[in-house]
């Protein structure tokens, strides 16, 4: 942990009166410039907007994120304002000024707008807390930035820039936080988490996402309130984890969750993978072997050029969830995990549906964590080109995330045998992309249609015709592309003893 001044330990004690507008030369020059670029990044709206407030006699400042983002030298994509004038009065203020105006957050205090193609969001000084058994918090509208900022989840959160004046606000020493690499909340992390408990995942995403360390009293308040956490909704819960699976650094957020007993309310089935290694070393804890899959994907994820891949990282930090609930001890020292990739996708399935994933990410996940191990079954590549075509078929549109995943799962220290396994997985991969050139495998139909099949059979839609469409498939999968009128020879074939057992049934 970055080293702290103790004699900031008591911030929430002290009369902050004299850092609320502290002169400009509390920045560094390059700092200063930062403040400036950000106010510039909003212009001319920011000066008209905030001589708008001004010449009423309301307050307005660029709070949070961006103000935080941009003493970082990181990008900032949003905009957000907090004002002393309530929504109404909000409303009033940007009446035909703003090109388009909304609502949707107007009962937590945020009225949103558009203008020259800046979208903003402005929200009432607030503070807002949970009662203890609620889900939704309440809202209470303030009257000065200082208790707007001290209402904020960390201090690195809670500095201002005045608009029009540019004047920088930070009343909690976020500066010197923001140097020290460390998140302390602005008054006593009990009373912030137990506000919006939120923001004890909050907490975690952060330190994935900036870096940053926890201050020793806020990781203890973390751990101590952790079950707060299930008074907040899923969707809530959910969109911090995206964010944090998507951070530069998921595994340090991974980590501090479990050691901080948030895991256990939120992904309980991670800190169960910590499996002890017994006396006769007979398997790798999963726990840490599935965060260096995690770490291993992100690698190759970066390597072939992709995008931060949520479907993929999940899916690695998942793939072995299954093996605490199969683990079995067989004799010759040997311990089994049978069948954990499929009770792995079960699970994985139900957990992120709980926590209110989208079903396509839900189905995704599930089908690579079933999928993972299927590559072991290829030996020294004498995987028939069928067992090829089944393999890209049943990866479908998951092909490449399973190429990733598959490859990511080698953790052996073992050189040679990594090496087998890479080149293993060069040859299955060359295969594929020689029969996907020859055949489209990701489009692999039957020779015919179900049209055709009808037609040929003399028969009406119904039951018979599935089953024939799935028995050209098959052929399809294990012979490659036929001539047509060898498929219909098949075809008719097939359908002799179906037919009459069909017949024998309607009978």
């Amino acid at each position: 942990m970055p080293n702290t001044d103790p004699s900031r330990e008591n911030d929430a004690d002290r009369d902050p009166s004299a850092e609320v507008n502290p002169p400009s030369g509390g920045l560094s020059g390059a700092r200063r410039a930062a403040v400036a670029a950000l106010v510039e990044s909003i212009q001319p709206v920011a000066d008209e907007l905030g001589e708008r407030f001004d010449s009423h006699g309301q307050e307005l400042a660029v709070v949070g994120g961006p103000v935080r983002d941009a003493l970082l030298g990181r990008a900032s994509n949003d905009v957000d304002l907090t004002t002393d004038a309530v929504p109404q009065r909000v409303l009033e203020l940007i009446d035909g000024w703003a090109d388009s105006v909304w609502t949707v957050g107007i009962e937590f205090g945020t009225v949103g707008l558009r203008k020259r193609g800046l979208q903003l969001e402005i929200t009432t000084y607030r503070s807002e807390s949970y009662s203890p058994k609620s889900r939704k918090p309440e809202v209470a509208y303030g009257t000065n930035i200082h208790d707007d900022l001290l209402r904020r989840d960390f201090t690195v959160n809670a500095m201002a820039v005045h608009l029009p004046s540019g004047e920088f606000v930070d009343p909690f020493g976020g500066l010197a936080d923001l140097d020290a690499g460390v998140l302390r909340t602005p008054g006593r992390p009990e009373d912030s988490f137990s506000d919006d408990p939120l923001r004890i995942m909050r907490a975690v995403r952060f330190a994935a996402q900036l870096g940053f360390s926890l201050a020793p009293e806020v990781a203890e308040a973390a751990r101590n309130m952790a079950d707060r956490l299930t008074i907040v909704s899923a969707e809530r819960v959910r969109d911090e984890l995206t964010k944090l699976m998507l951070s530069p650094d998921p595994r340090r957020g991974i980590e501090l969750m479990v050691d901080l007993g948030i895991a256990d309310h939120v992904l309980p089935e991670i800190p169960r993978m910590r499996l002890e290694i017994d006396e006769h070393h007979r398997h790798k804890d999963v726990y840490e072997h599935s965060l260096t899959v995690l770490d291993q994907a992100m690698d190759l994820e970066r390597e072939r050029g992709h995008e931060p891949d949520l479907v993929l990282r999940l899916a690695a930090l998942l793939h072995d969830i299954g093996k605490p609930r199969t683990r079995a001890f067989e004799g010759g020292n040997r311990v089994t995990f049978h069948h954990h990739e499929v009770v792995g996708a079960s699970m994985s399935r139900k957990r992120l549906s709980a926590l209110r994933f989208p079903k396509d990410v839900v189905t995704q996940v599930s089908t690579l964590v079933a999928l993972h191990l299927r590559f072991h079954g290829y030996g020294r590549g004498e995987w028939t080109d069928s067992a090829v075509r089944r393999y890209a078929r049943d990866a479908g549109d998951q092909l490449e995330r399973l190429h990733i995943l598959t490859r990511a799962d080698c953790t052996t220290r073992n050189r040679r045998k990594a090496a087998a396994l890479a080149r293993s997985y060069d040859d299955i991969e060359r295969r594929i992309s020689e029969l996907a050139d020859q055949e489209e495998l990701d489009r692999i139909r039957p020779d015919l249609d179900g049209n055709e099949i009808q037609e040929i059979l003399g028969v009406k839609p119904g039951p018979l015709v599935g089953k024939a469409y799935r028995y050209l498939l098959e052929l399809r999968l294990e012979n490659g592309p036929m001539e047509k009128e060898k498929v219909v020879a098949e075809l008719r074939s097939w359908a002799v003893d179906h037919l009459e057992q069909d017949g024998r049934q309607d009978a």
